[in-house]
């Protein structure tokens, strides 16, 4: 995961100049964003093998896949009291769109972030 992170801070860095109080709230976000899903692909879908990243105007694209055909799905409401079950909350409340699709010998989980210009 860790990996992960860092290719997606050198991207961030080299696509975007995020600079200010504004795009390191944006990089932490988009940082976070990544471990949630590259910790899922772990955990629930017999570990990673592609981390795909891309942009269009004013946009970032991020792709995690993994080995299972399994649906992401949450564990019930919401509560933040619990230690873990948290990343398909924050991909609904921090990115601007998500999802999933089957993808080759597994699924990819997207998300979407907007990227002020």
């Amino acid at each position: 995961m860790a990996r992960c992170r860092d290719l997606t801070r050198q991207v961030l860095e080299e696509w975007f100049s995020l600079t200010g109080p504004a795009g390191r709230l944006l990089t932490s976000d988009v940082l976070l964003l990544v471990s949630e899903i590259a910790t899922n692909a772990c955990k629930h879908g017999g570990g990673p093998y592609e981390l795909r990243l891309d942009r269009a105007p004013g946009r970032l694209w991020v792709q995690v896949s993994d080995t299972s055909h399994k649906r992401p799905r949450p564990r019930g409401p919401h509560r933040a009291a619990r230690v873990s079950g948290h990343g398909l909350y924050l991909l609904e409340r921090l990115s601007a769109g998500w999802g999933w699709a089957p993808r080759g010998r597994g699924k990819a989980v997207w998300f979407v972030v907007v990227i002020p210009e």
